[in-house]
């Protein structure tokens, strides 16, 4: 009998998770992060601290354990402050077995939330990690920061992988044309193009809140105009999705991939499914807001919860 070499794969979860305003609750001055102290209107004090860091790792360490029975080896975050929340998140005890170590840099958007790669050490080794500062100029002259795109190359298992975190310009924050979300997509597409002229067969993940859906014009341009490929497209309904706004729900979390994420050979990792993350613990569970993300506040009212956004993920094998 001839064995299947592609049978036996074992499986490996990557997730992105929008974490909600993870501050410390210190002021830094050279931050707009004045809400999140004890003394605040908002009254963001150790012990809600304490909560949310047991909430959120916890929150991560049930993604795609159904399908593969461990913690996930990649984690993209969105809305952390600096690196001692993240020592506070690996350390929590949901998380400690994980062997995580992370990737972080300070951008300059004026509140102090960034991107952040978590990665169990013993799967990936960094070889290389950097950021692309993105700088809009106003009008006016001004000068407006927003979240860095982060890059890490590393090896999975001995295999090259190039993985983009990103956390685009909200809707709030940009035009009605989506003018600063295109400019962001247009930038990724440049890093794209960039990584393949080192290596043409590179493997790509990019991964994000991108502030749009995957039918949005910024989405569509970097599938599209890098041969990429969506798994999260079909995900969206009138009653599912990652995060509300108005009633409606959106998928602006997503984990996009390169096409060769899908190749055949022995020992490649290769592209198996992709879900959003919603069980019914991440859920509001009563009032007119049932059945959508359990957040920390709602506006500045603590709910106690764990974020606005539901996390996505996308199991592979190798």
């Amino acid at each position: 009998m001839i064995k299947n070499p592609f049978r036996s794969k074992k499986r490996y979860c990557f997730a992105f998770y929008n974490i909600e305003n993870l501050f410390d609750i210190y002021n830094d001055k050279l931050k707009h992060d004045s809400d999140f102290t004890e003394n605040s209107e908002m009254r963001w004090t150790l012990k809600r601290y304490k909560n949310k860091i047991k909430k959120i790792s916890y929150a991560i360490s049930q993604i795609g354990i159904a399908e593969t029975q461990d913690l996930p080896v990649i984690v993209g975050l969105a809305e952390v402050e600096n690196k001692q929340v993240l020592n506070d998140l690996i350390q929590a005890e949901a998380l400690a077995n994980g062997n995580y170590k992370y990737v972080h840099f300070d951008s300059k958007d004026e509140r102090g939330i960034d991107v952040a790669l978590l990665y169990n050490s013993e799967k990936f080794e960094v070889i290389h990690a950097e950021v692309k500062a993105i700088v809009f100029e106003e009008a006016n002259g001004d000068v407006d920061y927003t979240r860095d795109i982060l890059h890490v190359y590393g090896k999975f298992m001995g295999e090259k992988l190039d993985v983009l975190v990103n956390h685009w310009p909200s809707k709030r924050s940009d035009n009605e044309n989506g003018t600063k979300r295109l400019e962001v997509s247009n930038l990724v597409s440049e890093t794209i193009q960039n990584i393949r002229s080192k290596n043409e067969q590179a493997k790509i993940i990019i991964m994000g809140d991108f502030n749009d859906d995957p039918s949005s014009e910024s989405v569509k341009n970097l599938v599209n105009n890098n041969q990429l490929y969506n798994p999260m497209d079909t995900l969206l309904s009138i009653d599912r999705g990652t995060t509300v706004h108005r009633g409606e729900w959106n998928l602006f979390d997503q984990i996009i991939l390169s096409i060769n994420c899908f190749e055949r050979k022995k020992n490649s990792l290769k592209f198996d499914t992709a879900n959003i993350f919603d069980p019914e613990f991440l859920k509001q569970q009563e009032g007119d807001y049932k059945g959508t993300p359990y957040r920390t506040y709602v506006g500045k009212s603590y709910k106690g919860g764990y974020s606005d956004h539901f996390p996505v993920y996308s199991i592979f094998k190798k």
